[in-house]
Protein backbone atom coordinates (compact mmCIF):
# COMPACT_ATOMS: atom_id res chain seq x y z
CA UNK A 1 0.00 0.00 0.00
CA UNK A 2 2.50 2.48 0.94
CA UNK A 3 4.74 1.66 -2.59
CA UNK A 4 1.15 2.67 -4.39
CA UNK A 5 0.86 5.77 -2.29
CA UNK A 6 4.63 6.60 -3.38
CA UNK A 7 4.19 5.77 -6.57
CA UNK A 8 0.84 8.33 -6.49
CA UNK A 9 2.94 10.67 -5.10
CA UNK A 10 5.54 10.81 -7.58
CA UNK A 11 3.91 10.77 -10.44
CA UNK A 12 4.03 14.21 -12.20
CA UNK A 13 4.21 15.67 -15.77
CA UNK A 14 7.85 15.77 -17.82
CA UNK A 15 8.15 19.10 -19.60
CA UNK A 16 11.62 18.76 -20.09
CA UNK A 17 12.72 17.80 -24.19
CA UNK A 18 13.47 13.80 -24.38
CA UNK A 19 16.30 12.31 -25.78
CA UNK A 20 15.51 11.48 -29.44
CA UNK A 21 18.39 8.66 -29.25
CA UNK A 22 16.71 6.78 -26.57
CA UNK A 23 14.07 5.16 -27.78
CA UNK A 24 11.26 3.70 -25.03
CA UNK A 25 11.23 -0.27 -25.65
CA UNK A 26 8.20 -1.86 -27.14
CA UNK A 27 7.84 -4.09 -24.07
CA UNK A 28 7.53 -0.77 -22.00
CA UNK A 29 4.94 -0.02 -24.45
CA UNK A 30 3.10 -2.54 -24.13
CA UNK A 31 2.92 -2.34 -20.34
CA UNK A 32 1.53 0.94 -20.58
CA UNK A 33 -0.80 -0.15 -23.18
CA UNK A 34 -1.62 -2.89 -20.41
CA UNK A 35 -2.22 -0.52 -17.53
CA UNK A 36 -5.29 1.36 -19.94
CA UNK A 37 -6.92 -2.04 -21.11
CA UNK A 38 -7.70 -2.59 -17.17
CA UNK A 39 -8.83 0.86 -16.33
CA UNK A 40 -12.50 1.01 -15.18
CA UNK A 41 -14.71 2.24 -17.92
CA UNK A 42 -18.45 3.75 -17.21
CA UNK A 43 -20.46 0.16 -18.03
CA UNK A 44 -17.17 -1.53 -18.93
CA UNK A 45 -17.62 0.33 -22.12
CA UNK A 46 -13.90 0.58 -23.04
CA UNK A 47 -14.44 3.12 -25.70
CA UNK A 48 -11.04 4.13 -26.41
CA UNK A 49 -8.49 3.32 -28.30
CA UNK A 50 -4.57 3.94 -28.75
CA UNK A 51 -2.91 5.18 -31.70
CA UNK A 52 1.18 4.24 -30.95
CA UNK A 53 3.46 6.70 -32.76
CA UNK A 54 7.23 5.91 -32.83
CA UNK A 55 8.43 6.31 -36.50
CA UNK A 56 10.46 9.19 -37.21
CA UNK A 57 9.29 10.19 -40.51
CA UNK A 58 5.49 10.17 -38.85
CA UNK A 59 6.71 11.97 -35.57
CA UNK A 60 8.85 14.93 -37.55
CA UNK A 61 5.36 15.52 -39.81
CA UNK A 62 3.38 15.74 -37.07
CA UNK A 63 5.70 18.57 -35.44
CA UNK A 64 4.98 20.51 -38.21
CA UNK A 65 1.24 20.95 -37.85
CA UNK A 66 0.42 25.07 -37.06
CA UNK A 67 -2.31 26.47 -35.01
CA UNK A 68 -3.13 29.52 -33.60
CA UNK A 69 -2.26 29.67 -30.01
CA UNK A 70 -5.84 29.41 -27.70
CA UNK A 71 -7.06 33.28 -26.71
CA UNK A 72 -9.12 31.47 -23.69
CA UNK A 73 -6.43 29.42 -22.26
CA UNK A 74 -4.03 32.22 -21.89
CA UNK A 75 -6.52 34.51 -20.03
CA UNK A 76 -8.03 31.73 -18.07
CA UNK A 77 -3.98 30.07 -17.62
CA UNK A 78 -3.37 33.11 -16.26
CA UNK A 79 -5.78 32.69 -13.02
CA UNK A 80 -3.70 29.77 -12.04
CA UNK A 81 -0.52 30.88 -11.85
CA UNK A 82 2.12 31.96 -9.13
CA UNK A 83 4.76 34.49 -9.83
CA UNK A 84 6.91 32.90 -7.19
CA UNK A 85 7.56 29.82 -5.35
CA UNK A 86 6.66 31.26 -1.72
CA UNK A 87 3.05 32.37 -3.41
CA UNK A 88 2.48 28.85 -4.36
CA UNK A 89 3.33 27.19 -1.48
CA UNK A 90 0.66 29.36 0.42
CA UNK A 91 -1.92 28.82 -2.13
CA UNK A 92 -1.11 25.31 -2.44
CA UNK A 93 -3.17 25.14 -5.91
CA UNK A 94 -2.08 25.84 -9.56
CA UNK A 95 1.33 25.95 -11.09
CA UNK A 96 4.51 27.88 -11.33
CA UNK A 97 4.37 31.01 -13.96
CA UNK A 98 7.71 30.72 -14.80
CA UNK A 99 7.25 28.08 -17.47
CA UNK A 100 5.01 30.33 -19.87
CA UNK A 101 6.11 33.56 -21.30
CA UNK A 102 6.81 36.89 -19.58
CA UNK A 103 3.51 38.69 -21.28
CA UNK A 104 1.59 35.47 -20.58
CA UNK A 105 1.90 36.04 -16.48
CA UNK A 106 1.72 39.91 -16.67
CA UNK A 107 -2.25 41.21 -15.99
CA UNK A 108 -1.00 44.36 -17.89
CA UNK A 109 0.47 42.53 -20.94
CA UNK A 110 -2.41 40.04 -21.44
CA UNK A 111 -3.85 42.25 -24.10
CA UNK A 112 -1.00 43.01 -26.09
CA UNK A 113 0.13 39.37 -25.74
CA UNK A 114 -3.28 37.86 -27.08
CA UNK A 115 -3.15 40.38 -30.23
CA UNK A 116 0.61 39.40 -30.89
CA UNK A 117 -0.59 35.60 -31.17
CA UNK A 118 0.98 34.17 -34.17
CA UNK A 119 0.36 30.34 -35.46
CA UNK A 120 3.19 27.90 -33.59
CA UNK A 121 4.05 24.75 -34.94
CA UNK A 122 3.70 20.78 -32.78
CA UNK A 123 7.62 21.09 -33.11
CA UNK A 124 7.86 22.67 -29.24
CA UNK A 125 4.96 20.27 -27.93
CA UNK A 126 6.40 17.14 -29.11
CA UNK A 127 10.44 17.97 -28.09
CA UNK A 128 11.69 15.37 -29.96
CA UNK A 129 10.08 12.87 -28.29
CA UNK A 130 10.54 8.95 -29.56
CA UNK A 131 6.75 8.04 -28.78
CA UNK A 132 3.79 9.90 -28.58
CA UNK A 133 0.20 8.14 -27.79
CA UNK A 134 -3.18 9.77 -29.21
CA UNK A 135 -6.01 8.31 -27.18
CA UNK A 136 -9.29 8.19 -29.43
CA UNK A 137 -12.66 7.85 -28.36
CA UNK A 138 -16.15 7.29 -30.19
CA UNK A 139 -18.24 10.08 -30.22
CA UNK A 140 -20.97 8.01 -31.66
CA UNK A 141 -21.04 6.27 -28.17
CA UNK A 142 -22.41 7.34 -24.62
CA UNK A 143 -22.22 5.94 -20.76
CA UNK A 144 -26.25 5.20 -20.29
CA UNK A 145 -27.91 7.93 -19.14
CA UNK A 146 -25.33 10.36 -18.98
CA UNK A 147 -25.70 13.69 -19.89
CA UNK A 148 -23.02 15.17 -21.93
CA UNK A 149 -21.65 11.83 -21.27
CA UNK A 150 -19.97 13.00 -18.18
CA UNK A 151 -19.20 8.99 -17.01
CA UNK A 152 -17.18 8.51 -20.50
CA UNK A 153 -14.77 11.46 -19.67
CA UNK A 154 -14.50 10.39 -16.70
CA UNK A 155 -13.72 7.01 -17.93
CA UNK A 156 -10.89 8.47 -20.29
CA UNK A 157 -8.91 10.50 -17.14
CA UNK A 158 -8.97 6.66 -15.39
CA UNK A 159 -7.08 5.60 -19.12
CA UNK A 160 -5.03 8.28 -18.56
CA UNK A 161 -4.07 7.95 -15.21
CA UNK A 162 -3.69 4.09 -15.49
CA UNK A 163 -1.16 4.61 -18.15
CA UNK A 164 0.89 7.49 -16.47
CA UNK A 165 1.36 5.52 -12.99
CA UNK A 166 3.00 2.59 -14.96
CA UNK A 167 5.12 5.15 -16.75
CA UNK A 168 6.18 6.76 -13.84
CA UNK A 169 6.92 3.02 -12.18
CA UNK A 170 9.38 2.01 -15.37
CA UNK A 171 10.92 5.62 -15.23
CA UNK A 172 9.65 6.78 -18.30
CA UNK A 173 8.56 10.37 -18.76
CA UNK A 174 4.73 10.99 -19.29
CA UNK A 175 3.28 14.25 -20.54
CA UNK A 176 -0.14 15.37 -21.89
CA UNK A 177 -1.15 17.40 -24.79
CA UNK A 178 -4.14 18.48 -24.11
CA UNK A 179 -3.51 20.75 -27.58
CA UNK A 180 -3.98 17.96 -29.68
CA UNK A 181 -7.64 17.75 -28.99
CA UNK A 182 -8.10 21.00 -30.10
CA UNK A 183 -10.73 21.23 -33.37
CA UNK A 184 -7.81 22.84 -35.88
CA UNK A 185 -5.18 19.82 -35.22
CA UNK A 186 -7.75 17.54 -34.69
CA UNK A 187 -8.82 17.95 -38.14
CA UNK A 188 -5.17 18.23 -39.19
CA UNK A 189 -4.08 15.39 -37.79
CA UNK A 190 -7.49 13.15 -38.81
CA UNK A 191 -6.01 13.36 -42.06
CA UNK A 192 -2.56 12.58 -41.62
CA UNK A 193 -3.26 9.84 -39.38
CA UNK A 194 -6.54 8.31 -41.23
CA UNK A 195 -9.03 8.70 -38.27
CA UNK A 196 -12.67 8.32 -38.50
CA UNK A 197 -14.29 11.48 -38.69
CA UNK A 198 -16.90 10.09 -36.03
CA UNK A 199 -13.36 9.07 -33.85
CA UNK A 200 -12.42 12.05 -31.34
CA UNK A 201 -8.90 12.85 -29.88
CA UNK A 202 -9.58 12.78 -26.35
CA UNK A 203 -5.89 13.88 -25.68
CA UNK A 204 -2.36 13.19 -26.71
CA UNK A 205 0.85 11.63 -24.50
CA UNK A 206 4.62 12.54 -25.35
CA UNK A 207 6.50 9.74 -23.44
CA UNK A 208 10.35 9.49 -23.47
CA UNK A 209 13.85 10.10 -21.38
CA UNK A 210 14.41 13.66 -20.25
CA UNK A 211 18.05 14.45 -22.01
CA UNK A 212 17.98 17.30 -19.02
CA UNK A 213 16.71 16.56 -15.25
CA UNK A 214 14.31 19.06 -13.93
CA UNK A 215 13.01 19.71 -10.42
CA UNK A 216 9.14 21.34 -10.57
CA UNK A 217 7.78 22.38 -7.58
CA UNK A 218 4.98 20.44 -6.43
CA UNK A 219 2.25 21.31 -4.43
CA UNK A 220 -1.22 20.18 -2.47
CA UNK A 221 -3.71 21.18 0.00
CA UNK A 222 -3.47 19.61 2.83
CA UNK A 223 -6.26 17.12 3.79
CA UNK A 224 -7.93 19.24 5.89
CA UNK A 225 -8.58 21.77 3.33
CA UNK A 226 -10.86 19.62 1.82
CA UNK A 227 -12.13 16.96 4.09
CA UNK A 228 -15.79 17.39 5.47
CA UNK A 229 -16.64 14.62 8.37
CA UNK A 230 -20.43 13.77 7.95
CA UNK A 231 -21.62 17.11 7.10
CA UNK A 232 -19.85 19.48 4.68
CA UNK A 233 -18.38 22.00 6.78
CA UNK A 234 -17.34 20.09 9.88
CA UNK A 235 -13.22 19.84 9.66
CA UNK A 236 -10.20 18.16 10.92
CA UNK A 237 -11.10 14.95 11.63
CA UNK A 238 -7.98 14.15 10.03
Amino acid sequence: MDNILKLIEERHSTRASFDPTKPVAKENIKKIIEAARWSPTAHNMQNFEIIIIDAKKVLETIALVKSNPSEKFIRENFQQLSSTEDELKKKKVGILGTQFPPSWRDASKLDSAVKDLRPSSLSYTIKDSPSVLIVLYDSRKRAPASEGDVLGFLSLGCVMQNMWLMSESLGIGFQIMSVFSSQAIAHKLKQMLTIPNYMEIAFAIRLGYPATQTKYLRVRRDIDDFTHHNVFGDKGIY
